[in-house]
């Protein structure tokens, strides 16, 4: 290319001075035409974006709670997250029943990738159902070293989901069952979604349980927007009044498409505002 611009477009010759400055241009907009500049994996597997087309939900509940004041039934956009344990996933069948959303595992710790991760990244991908990656936090490693490892195995996949930070206790880990105060796990969270964001251009969501959230104050982290875990009552009832954008109300969730149970969610406001916070929070 260097050398057709000293040739010229009429044959004439561009100096050697000239080309010589459009030589680091020319290496710039190779550079950007490749996201090479910027550290990140472009996903070229499935299509960008997702189908916004709004699919009432066809679930039922293996062990459903009997809801008192605002059911989540009452919430037209559904959604699940999902793991190594949902081994088979007909994701087409599963976007016609209901399926909006869904969060899909992808890290743990700073060594450990979900095994189904790349399969039901694609799957939902070609679905045409929006799909995020989540985190598992791992309480005996450096919140930062846990960024890297997430940013380096999670592409950025134009128009999906914000990450996802998912903190809670880990009372039954082989490995880690540390519990640190409140002030450290909010700094751990404010150093992961801060070197999180940096990267993908979105904050994090963090989800977490009643427990988690209440014995470490999450309350106290400022920009944060929540993902709750609330299986027995509304959020609002569970978290003092703590706004959120996700809902997850049962773990034992049946889905058409999805073999065996699977955790179910909804996203807090209508179809209008589905579309609005997509386009607002989609990386």
């Amino acid at each position: 290319l260097l050398a057709s611009l000293r040739r010229g477009l009429t044959g004439g010759v561009v100096s050697d001075t000239i080309a010589a400055m459009l030589k680091p241009m020319l290496a710039l907009g190779l550079c950007l035409a490749l996201l090479g500049c910027g550290g990140g994996r472009p996903d070229r597997s499935a299509p960008v974006g997702g189908d916004l087309t709004v699919m009432s939900s066809n679930f039922t509940d293996a062990d459903p709670t009997d809801w008192t004041g605002r059911a989540p039934e009452r919430y037209p956009v559904h959604g699940i997250d999902l793991s190594r344990f949902q081994t088979g996933v007909d994701w087409p069948t599963a976007r016609a029943n209901g399926v909006n959303f869904a969060f899909i595992k992808a890290t743990e710790g700073g060594d450990l990738v979900d095994p189904m991760f790349k399969a039901h990244w694609r799957g939902a991908g070609a679905a045409g159902v929006k799909r995020g990656a989540y985190h598992f936090f791992y309480h005996c490693r450096p919140a930062a070293e846990q960024a890297r490892w997430y940013i380096r195995n999670v592409p950025r996949t134009p128009g999906a989901l914000p990450p996802v930070l998912d903190m809670e206790w880990t009372p039954t880990s082989p490995t880690c069952t540390l519990r640190r105060d409140g002030a450290t796990i909010r700094e751990e969270a404010r150093i992961f979604t801060d070197i999180v964001a940096r990267h993908y251009g979105q904050r994090p969501l963090i989800y977490t349980t009643v427990d988690f959230y209440e014995d470490n104050e999450l309350w106290r982290l400022s920009g944060v927007e929540f993902w709750l875990r609330s299986v027995a009552a509304h959020p609002n009832d569970r978290y003092d009044g703590q706004s959120w954008s996700f809902w997850q109300y049962t773990s034992t969730g049946l889905v058409p498409g999805i073999a065996g149970r699977v955790d179910v969610n909804v996203f807090a406001g209508s179809k209008a505002a589905w579309a609005e916070w997509v386009g607002a929070r989609a990386l």
